[in-house]
């Protein structure tokens, strides 16, 4: 019986089982960045909403001198949620199809189908869908910085 099993899942050795491991595991690593990465995202996240909700607590009526700046910057705000929570949406998909690509890996070492060009497949489509997030990422940091201008006078220049 014992024989039959190891014909199925072609492993016929500790070795061999430790050797289909490494080669499912090879790309988890990517998620620990991946990890790191959604951490930062939704750290981003959480300010840029408190932001919101501190302009929120203290809005001002229509007739109020601050009131047309506090609804410029929550427009603003609103825009780098939604640019922020699609990056943060894109990763997550990106781990998602990182993580099929693991356990389809390892379970097509095991019982001896190759997967090679699906398998490939979906890690590009993971790392596009990684790139896809960076970017909006970067889109949001540079609203974010475009959104922050210096009055000249503080800055004191001669």
């Amino acid at each position: 019986m014992h024989g039959a099993l190891d014909d199925i899942f072609q492993v016929s050795s500790l070795s061999g089982l430790a050797h289909t491991i490494q080669l499912a595991l090879a790309p988890a690593f990517l998620l620990s960045a991946m990890g790191i990465i959604l951490n930062m995202l939704t750290g981003r996240l959480a300010r840029v909403v408190d932001r919101a909700r501190m302009i929120e607590a203290d809005f001002t009526p229509r007739d109020h001198p601050n009131h047309v700046h506090q609804v410029t910057e929550l427009r603003l705000l609103d825009r780098r949620m939604t640019i922020m929570n699609n990056s943060i949406f894109l990763a997550t998909a990106s781990a998602v199809v990182l993580c099929t690509v693991v356990v389809v890996m390892f379970v097509a070492e095991l019982i001896g189908f190759g997967f090679a060009r699906t398998l490939a497949s979906l890690f590009a489509l993971s790392l596009l869908l990684l790139i896809a997030s960076l970017v909006m990422f970067l889109v949001e940091v540079r609203v974010a910085v475009r959104a922050i201008r210096i009055r000249d006078e503080l800055l004191e220049r001669s």
